[in-house]
């Protein structure tokens, strides 16, 4: 931990803007970026707050949601308080605390009712709820620098907004941010109280349970918005009746993917479910094999009941945000089979918990290949999704008994096998006749449509001498999945004769659940394209790069074209083509000479001639994250932004004028002066001495020649004759156009050389 050394001063002076000597301080062109959104969702129908935490935030001028029924607007802009603007803020909060405890306050001689009345004002309590409100959001420095700026938003939901999940822009004047996942529910919500920051940071390195936990009551059904800070644990109480099948399913990583900085790279929810004695009915940190974890309990009595949530690690940072869903909601736990050939119907058994159904029809005579969600709704509260495969390829269904060679269920390529590992010992053979020379791949899809199952794949002969084997296989388009547990090969075969797949889990496990579609058949070629970042800031009539990621299937090479499709007029690439077998290309995209409006969504399209046809694909937008400081992974988003902006100017830089280093004798002043370039931003400039030697001070600061003069003081008492140190200072400009507060940073001036001369 590195502490700040004990001879830094701080000192704030304010001065109004008709001064009209500095300069307008305009950001960098770094992109904002957001860190996080608490609550990172709300219900339909209802309008609420929530705050945005990230970098290079300041001065937002519009809010982007993907799809339709949201409105968002801007209350209030704020970065972390610097160390001065925290201590006054307190030292005035404890002045009303003082003022309300002594509103009755007894005088006069022992024994008489003689009593004073001092006034606390409803004004007062006005302004020591603001104060405490400021100093628990922005009254420590952030664990994370990247997450030290403050937007509140306030959102307004249509009772018709689409359930499901949205992804947040905002726009600065630095350009567009990256999006970020923002959820919209149909269940009653409650929203944890924000977090008292100061008391967070006074157990941060005392041992587990040190904090004292955060006790909310809530009602079933429910969504629950939450938010870990170091040590922390939520616990929400909630009446239960004997026989409820309660479902409690917490989303966390799906809500922030990765974090670049965390091990293991998301913030891992634990659940514990208690009854109102304290004893633990149920604990998960996991669901199968993904982080953030489900409970299902049968309420054993009526009572009241407690769900616990805290990090596994007992971390928590501002963006440790979490949503649980706690009712006697409808959840899946598999499906069976996992899809379907087109052209045809099949009924899909359902598992799971408070399910209407346990049966239902997916008709695939009018779709294309693809995935789809299955969905059911239970009255009035519509389960998770589960994803189902519409294929080109036939299909069957495994049949047992096939656990051994002479027992294999014959099947004729090329065919796609809808099957289950179970039990446990399972495992399922299939046989069919190959030819010498003949490819054939065999891959398997489990793991990426949800299923449990950590799939093992095998080739034999009829001889069973192995000639083939994989456990898992990476697919870079699954870019939430660590553990790509599916397995794939492509071998070729040596003779005409009998072959036999065998496959089974690695981890020796299975059940109903434990599905699979298995896909034998010979090379399918094809690609998909990734395209990053899903949000690129440019200036009229220049460039900027993206990145196409060709993510290739079954061994195919052959070159792919890139285009941009559909583009606005003034958009066009150039550089566009993908060569054998690259995987990446960094393209140069040309944008408009004009600035727009407002973000265009942007396509690019990919054509390549697969087994003699030309196919075309649309690339899929992506945010290259990083997980746990070295793994990266393209994570799929809803639409790429593109905006074209005018940049402001760069930042000037202020300069130090005075002879140096400035001499100061023991209990007197010494002056600098500064000159900054013209064109001052109207509004208040405040200037912080940031870093100075004990003693001294900043005394005041007004215009001088040529710029501003500061004066620096000393303390007789603190500092010797022949001292000799630096002082830095921190300026910025404080607007405040109605409705919004802007607070636009000066770029610091130069480090002032001081030296205290004798008296």
């Amino acid at each position: 931990m590195r502490l700040l050394p004990i001879f830094c001063r701080r000192f704030a002076v304010l001065l109004t803007a008709g001064l009209a000597v500095l300069p307008m301080a305009l950001a960098q062109q770094t992109p904002p970026r957001i860190g996080y959104i608490y609550p990172a969702g709300g219900r339909q129908g209802t309008t609420f707050e929530v705050v945005v935490g990230g970098q290079n935030l300041n001065g937002v001028t519009n809010i982007f949601v993907t799809g339709s029924g949201v409105r968002a607007t801007v209350i209030e802009q704020k970065r972390t308080l610097t160390p001065k603007e925290t201590k006054d803020l307190r030292e005035q909060m404890e002045q009303l605390q003082d003022k309300k405890q002594a509103t009755i306050k007894p005088t006069g001689k022992p024994g008489t009712n003689t009593t004073q009345r001092t006034t606390f004002t409803a004004d007062d309590e006005k302004l020591l709820v603001e104060i405490r409100r400021k100093l628990a959001k922005f009254g420590r420095r952030p664990a994370n620098p990247s997450l030290g700026e403050f937007v509140t938003l306030q959102i307004t939901l249509a009772p018709t907004a689409t359930t499901g999940t949205r992804e947040i822009r905002l726009a600065t004047e630095r350009g567009l941010s990256n999006p970020l996942v923002f959820c919209i529910g149909q269940l009653p919500e409650f929203t944890k109280p924000e977090a008292k920051h100061e008391e967070e940071l006074r157990y941060r390195n005392e041992p587990r349970g040190a904090v004292p936990a955060t006790e909310t009551s809530i009602t079933m059904p429910a969504i629950v918005n939450g938010q870990i800070l170091p040590g922390g644990v939520d616990r929400y109480h909630f009446p239960a009746r004997r026989g409820q099948q309660v479902v409690v399913v917490v989303s966390a990583r799906q809500l922030i993917p990765y974090l670049a900085d965390a091990v293991p790279g998301w913030f891992q929810v634990t659940m514990a479910l208690y009854d109102s004695g304290g004893h633990e009915l149920d604990y998960a940190d996991h669901y199968r094999f993904q982080p953030d974890p489900v409970l299902y309990c049968e309420i054993p009595k009526d009572g009241e009941y407690t769900v616990e949530v805290r990090d596994s690690l007992y971390r928590g940072r501002e963006d440790f945000v979490y949503r649980l869903a706690l009712g006697e909601l409808p959840f899946i736990t598999g499906i069976f089979p996992l899809g379907i050939q087109t052209g045809q119907t099949n009924t899909v058994t359902l598992r799971g918990g408070n399910l209407p159904v346990t049966q239902l029809t997916f008709d695939a005579k009018d779709k294309l290949p693809g995935t789809y969600p299955i969905v059911v709704r239970n009255t009035e509260w519509i389960s998770n999704v589960m994803p189902f495969v519409v294929d080109e390829l036939p299909d069957c269904f495994e049949k047992e008994p096939n656990n051994k060679p002479d027992s294999a269920q014959r099947v004729i390529l090329p065919i796609v096998i809808n099957g289950r590992i179970d039990p446990a010992s399972d495992t399922d053979v299939f046989c069919f006749a190959g030819r010498a020379g003949q490819q054939l791949v065999a891959e398997v899809r489990a793991r990426r449509l949800n299923s449990p199952l950590d799939s093992v794949l095998k080739l034999t002969d009829a001889a069973g001498n192995q000639l083939a084997f994989n456990d898992d296989f990476e697919d870079k388009g699954a870019g939430l999945t660590t553990h790509h547990a599916d397995s794939y090969l492509n071998a070729t075969l040596p003779a005409d004769g009998t072959y036999f797949i065998f496959l089974s889990d690695a981890q020796h496990k299975g059940g109903s659940d434990y599905t699979y579609r298995l896909r034998l058949s010979a090379p399918r070629p094809g690609f998909e394209l990734r395209v990053v970042p899903a949000s690129v800031n440019a200036r009229p009539g220049g460039s900027a790069s993206v990145t196409i990621y060709a993510l290739r299937r079954d061994g195919f090479t052959n070159e792919i074209a890139i285009a941009l499709k559909d583009a606005p007029a003034g958009f066009r690439l150039a550089n566009t083509s993908l060569i054998t077998t690259q995987e990446q290309l960094k393209l140069t995209l040309n944008v408009p000479s004009k600035p727009l409006p407002e973000p265009i969504t942007l396509n690019f399209e990919g054509r390549a001639v697969v087994q003699g046809q030309e196919v075309a694909h649309i690339a899929v937008p992506a945010e290259d994250m990083m997980q746990a400081f070295l793994y990266r992974h393209l994570v799929p988003v809803k639409e790429m932004k593109v905006a074209v902006t005018v940049p402001p100017p760069p930042r000037p830089t202020p300069k130090i004028i005075s002879a140096t280093p400035i001499e100061i004798p023991p209990g007197g002043t010494g002056n600098v002066r500064i000159s900054f370039p013209a064109n001052t931003p109207a509004g208040k400039i405040q200037f912080e001495l940031n870093e100075a030697p004990d003693g001294i001070t900043l005394q005041s600061f007004a215009p001088g020649r040529d710029g501003m003069e500061l004066v620096l003081r000393s303390d007789a008492q603190k500092v010797k004759p022949g001292q000799k140190g630096r002082v830095t200072v921190r300026a910025w400009v404080e607007k405040t156009p109605a409705p919004n507060k802007q607070l636009i940073p000066i770029e610091s001036v130069p480090a002032i050389q001081i030296e205290i001369s004798p008296p």
